[in-house]
């Protein structure tokens, strides 16, 4: 009888430390992965930028970049060319390079 209720303790153990193993890699799967490949998609636009793109602001405003600091980036706002803020790069939500035409690039 003590032996089978040791082997009955020791399977239960198993499927416990079986169902957080499982809950672990649910968690990875789910949160962990999904958000480390955003992070990295907003890197790669972050070093991508380059004066004269245009940006869509976590804020909601469009603008031009003017330029480009370590973490830092000029925005101009608005028609009149007057209305020029610093902002972090993390404070770009999407960024649209230029239209080039052949006439343009020659």
């Amino acid at each position: 009888m003590l032996l089978a209720q040791s082997a009955s303790a020791s399977s239960s153990i198993t499927m416990i430390i079986a169902y957080v193993i499982l809950f672990g890699a649910i968690i990875y799967f789910m949160t962990i992965r999904p958000q480390k490949k955003q992070q990295k998609a907003a890197d790669e636009m972050h070093a991508g930028m380059q004066a004269g793109d245009s940006v869509l602001t976590t804020s909601g405003f469009y603008g031009v970049i003017i330029d480009i600091m370590d973490d830092t980036v000029i925005v101009e706002f608005g028609n009149n060319r007057n209305c020029r803020i610093p902002m972090q790069k993390d404070a770009i939500a999407a960024v649209e390079k230029p239209n080039l035409t052949k006439t343009e690039e020659e």
